[in-house]
């Protein structure tokens, strides 16, 4: 749908251990290039004694921006698999780092592809899965004598107020899906009996669980 996207929130990690090579995935949601090139260089230097740190990352709302790397790794068996994963999970705005330890042995080409895909695959399913959704923030400030009613929709709906403020009458803070939030306002207008009163504080995206 428009106006919405797959992605994790947090991190997410996982070891693989192949002949003594150890592999360390590791899922990050990141918001831009920089940042994700921020994070490689953060690994690169935690790390810094591996021999390789593979990754790859998918960002922007289309995935308009797509790159991996085999960080030394015979081309095609570390960043090609773990760009599928990511391809495969659907979501964007993240990146996978594999850090690998070399144990001495060497895994050949199918034995890393596995290793990867592996490692990058734990990780992911490690992180929180979101759904970054479109959403209308608004207060919505209304008569204590309707604040049950009102809160009992809300949970109907599954909508969580982000804050309550309570003065001479209450004010609930919502975040709603754009195309839900019109629907939601005229609901709670006409439980109130028409005297809420409405303040816009504008749309962004907000993570949603999936």
């Amino acid at each position: 749908m428009a106006g919405e996207y797959l992605t994790i929130k947090g991190t997410g990690s996982g070891e693989y251990v192949e002949k003594k090579s150890r592999f360390l995935g590791l899922a990050l949601h990141v918001e831009s290039e920089e940042e994700a090139a921020a994070q490689l260089e953060r690994i690169r230097k935690q790390y810094y004694d591996a021999r390789h740190n593979c990754y790859a990352w998918i960002i922007g709302e289309q995935k308009e921006k797509i790159r991996s790397s085999d960080d030394g790794e015979p081309s095609g068996t570390a960043g090609k698999p773990i760009l599928g994963v990511l391809e495969g999970s659907g979501c964007t705005n993240i990146m996978i780092i594999v850090t690998r330890y070399f144990g001495g042995t060497l895994l050949g080409t199918g034995g890393l592809v596995r290793a990867y895909t592996k490692a990058a695959r734990d990780a992911l399913e490690d992180a929180l899965l979101v759904r970054m959704c479109l959403c209308d923030k608004f207060t919505v400030t209304l008569d204590y004598a309707f604040l049950d009613k009102v809160l009992y929709y809300l949970r109907q709906e599954e909508i969580a107020p982000a804050d309550q403020i309570y003065a001479d009458r209450v004010g609930l803070v919502l975040i709603t899906a754009a195309d839900k939030a019109a629907q939601v306002r005229e609901r709670i207008v006409s439980l109130t009996n028409g005297s809420a009163s409405f303040e816009d504080q504008g749309q962004d995206f907000y993570p949603l669980e999936v």
